[in-house]
């Protein structure tokens, strides 16, 4: 299993010596994935249930913010700081989900230098960040609409950049169109939706705080 080309991915000429084949199948590592999200965002839809009168919408941005978050630090911090991740020989969960995941991208075994500079900043910055809006809205922190916003722009152009060097290499990275919208599309797309939803509405909370100060202002003069 050692040979360069011994590997599933696209382009057949990509260089991985010492590749090792997945060990898990697809849906043992989508269950894992996904009972681990539905438990890490249950227990926060629970201890945000406690907050004395906080909306449920701020409850389910709780939600996304603590789910988003351990994904940036704990999937892609582990493919940004773990080179080697398609030559583990050994069942390793997160080794797994990255050999699996870049059957729909296979940048990510290939090292880009662009998806490897994109998922360590999100990882190192946005994820620790997102932690932090878990706290400032169950504080009710005045800065938690502006931490909201900063980091759904950074969100929003990281995936700018990443769908954007796709296309400029040639977009020809997934082993059938199945994992390309699979992975590389579906995947994804809740990464452009939902952060470009909640920077509407940071926005819009911005200016009407503005507009207030504006307003108390005008009437102290």
């Amino acid at each position: 299993m050692s040979m360069d080309a011994d590997h599933p991915y696209v382009p057949r000429d990509l260089k991985l010596p010492g590749y090792i084949p997945v060990f898990l199948s697809q849906s043992t590592i989508l269950a894992v994935y996904g009972a681990a999200s539905l438990l890490v965002v249950s227990l926060m839809w629970i201890l945000s249930g406690r907050i004395h009168k906080i909306s449920k919408v701020d409850r389910i941005l709780m939600c996304w913010w603590i789910f988003t978050g351990l994904t940036h630090i704990i999937l892609e911090g582990y493919f940004a700081f773990t080179p080697d991740f398609y030559k583990v020989k050994t069942p390793h969960y997160l080794a797994e989900v990255w050999k699996e995941y870049s059957k729909g991208d296979s940048r990510y075994a290939g090292r880009d230098s662009a998806v490897v500079a994109v998922e360590g900043i999100t990882a190192a910055i946005e994820g620790p960040a997102c932690l932090l809006v878990v706290h400032a809205i169950a504080k009710k922190k005045s800065y938690s609409y502006v931490l909201q916003l900063s980091i759904c722009l950074g969100q929003l152009y990281g995936c700018l950049v990443y769908f954007a060097t796709a296309i400029l290499e040639g977009d020809n990275f997934a082993t059938s169109m199945f994992y390309y919208y699979a992975y590389y599309v579906f995947a994804n797309m809740w990464w452009v939706f939902i952060p470009g939803a909640i920077a509407v509405r940071c926005w819009k909370k911005i200016c009407a705080g503005c507009h207030v100060q504006e307003q108390k202002k005008s009437k102290t003069r």
